[in-house]
């Protein structure tokens, strides 16, 4: 039988990629530095331009924050769909480049030449297609670079997530002390111009290596292939593969001089879906293959390992709902208290979030370099823990951060109470009068938020790449981006039914007044329920397995699936055919 459908594919590369993926990776990690440089500048201090500048109440200031944030989150979605079917992710790259530094520009000027609230907005959502397109598409576009069939460059992008994820910490940290800074103290014209200058030399040097790089071309929309897989299986939903005879055991053959890629092994999870791969009578006197009747087993496992990363995905909802509150009430408690280094330099609120940069520029080399050879002499498993394992330690941290930031509002509430300030008449927006308590007591809360991403964001980033489809990568890392996105959503909706059953009892301007240590144990209560459903499901996570390669190495359990790769009687269709 002959198949139509070719699988093969194109891929350009210079000479320079012999010479190892972090010749050409450079190049295209000061593209997220900048980046995040540029997009930490903005976030970390938005809420107090929203609540100061532009006079809206701290509720409206954070839900205006978390929704643009999750704007931001979600256009990655069409972004990677976009760069895996037709631009490709180096021209996907460029092109949103361009947009990023566009919108940033039109933000400088709606701040500082033209002061106009709309042009704000606009810009603030032009940025976020940019995000859209750059998102998905740089870290994987780096991580291609490693050739995962040479064994030292595969070790190499087992680091490459650590040490990727530390240059963002970088750009990120840097931004929150010196632009948030400039911002607060000089102006917001001269902070968000900064950030317009960076996004110009980081596109400039994305350029200089573009010869370096290799570039894989798109292979078509991908979606195509997992619809094929839901209508073959759909078209042979009462066929019974115990009536089928033995001449219906399909024999596949290569028509191929080149040996065929690793192929997925079938898992024994959504059987339903396993009939797409069975022949009929209609598809045994056919003289070519309908991809619309018939399905190789990898395509059928590619569709399983989309599924099987949807649970996982719902479970780390909670963590970016955590994660949110550094961007709005972290920032808003810390312009309440004490910020004075010496008589006359008092830290910017959103400087603080510098803190959880710190933390990671310490925390993942410790991680790469320490605790992974020390597990993975206990473990054997070569990454030290699995990833799933990475990620739940992150969302108990989460859990933890939130009970310790609700202690210490509670402080800082009995603390207004006790010199008298809980009935300040002021009327403006952001009433809130600094209280004799220094803001180092917030450390522990971005200490622990510091921690928890380096185990979670950086786990979540590895599995999405790892366990996704090669074809399906950009959205992957999409995927993983649109967590982010939800959880900012979610966040808003909770906020939204606290507002509601407290009639804004625990969430007012006037932080003195409210109850934000409330808000903190509801979300500490609803994360440890969420890591009860995580740890449920990563219980029966099975990783993807190629032939003759796991691709987790691991021999533990839960990696794994122990099924005898013997497909029985079952006839599949098998890649190369």
């Amino acid at each position: 039988m002959a198949d139509t459908t070719s699988t093969a594919k194109t891929t350009v590369a210079s000479s320079a990629t012999t010479k190892g993926g972090w010749h050409a990776a450079i190049f295209i990690i000061w593209v997220e530095v900048a980046e995040r440089f540029a997009f930490q500048g903005l976030a970390s201090n938005l809420i107090t331009y929203l609540t100061t500048a532009l006079k809206e109440p701290v509720t409206v200031g954070v839900k205006n924050v978390n929704t643009w944030a999750g704007v931001s989150s979600l256009f990655p979605l069409l972004g990677g769909f976009i760069a895996d079917s037709y631009l490709g992710r180096f021209k996907t790259i460029l092109l949103s480049s361009v947009i990023y530094l566009l919108g940033m520009v039109l933000l400088t000027l709606s701040v500082s030449a033209l002061k106009h609230k709309a042009l704000f907005f606009v810009a603030l959502y032009i940025l976020a297609i940019g995000d859209g397109g750059h998102k998905p598409c740089v870290q994987t576009f780096a991580a291609d670079q490693f050739d995962e069939d040479t064994p030292e460059e595969r070790d190499d992008k087992s680091s490459f997530f650590n040490w990727w994820y530390l240059g963002i910490v970088f750009g990120s940290t840097t931004s929150v002390f010196v632009v948030t800074y400039l911002q607060d103290n000089v102006g917001w014209g001269v902070g968000l111009g900064v950030l317009s200058v960076v996004l110009g030399i980081a596109l400039v040097m994305f350029l200089v290596g573009m010869k370096r790089y290799r570039k894989e071309r798109p292979p078509g929309s991908p979606f195509t292939s997992l619809a094929q897989v839901f209508v073959a299986a759909s078209r042979k939903w009462r066929l019974n593969p115990t009536r089928l005879p033995p001449t219906y055991n399909y024999q596949p053959h290569s028509t191929s001089s080149n040996p065929p890629p690793p192929a997925l092994l079938h898992t024994p999870h959504f059987r339903f879906l396993d009939k797409a791969t069975m022949m009929d009578e209609h598809d045994a006197s056919a003289k070519t293959r309908n991809p619309w009747r018939l399905c190789s087993v990898s395509q059928v496992e590619e569709v399983k390992l989309v599924l099987r990363l949807i649970p996982i995905w719902l479970s780390c909802l909670m963590f970016t709902v955590v994660q949110t509150q550094l961007h709005t009430f972290f920032t808003k408690q810390a312009s309440t208290m004490v910020r004075s280094l010496g008589p006359h330099f008092h830290i910017p609120p959103a400087s603080l979030q510098g803190l959880v940069g710190l933390t990671l520029l310490v925390a993942v080399p410790i991680y790469d370099r320490a605790f992974v050879p020390f597990a993975r002499r206990l473990t054997g498993h070569r990454s030290g823990i699995t990833v799933l394992q990475r990620i739940g330690a992150g969302l108990f941290l989460s859990i933890l951060n939130m009970a310790v930031s609700a202690l210490v509002e509670s402080r800082r509430i009995r603390v207004a109470k006790h010199h008298g300030l809980l009935d300040n008449p002021n009327p403006n927006p952001n009433p809130n009068p600094v209280l004799p308590m220094s803001v180092w007591w917030l450390l522990p809360q971005y200490f622990l938020t510091g921690v928890s991403d380096a185990f979670t964001i950086v786990g979540l980033q590895e599995l999405f790449y790892d366990q996704m489809p090669e074809a399906l990568r950009s959205l992957g890392a999409a995927a993983y981006i649109s967590i982010v996105g939800i959880g900012s959503f979610v966040s808003n909706a909770i906020i939204g039914i606290v507002e509601g059953v407290t009639r804004g009892k625990w969430l007012g301007n006037d932080l003195n007044t409210a109850h934000l240590d409330y808000f903190y144990w509801v979300l500490a209560v609803l994360s440890a329920l969420n890591l009860c459903v995580y740890v449920w499901i990563a219980m029966g996570f099975v990783y993807k397995k190629m032939g003759g390669r796991d691709d987790n190495d691991s021999d533990d359990d839960e990696t794994a699936s122990n099924e005898p790769q013997v497909r029985s009687t079952i006839p599949m269709v098998h890649d190369g055919v």
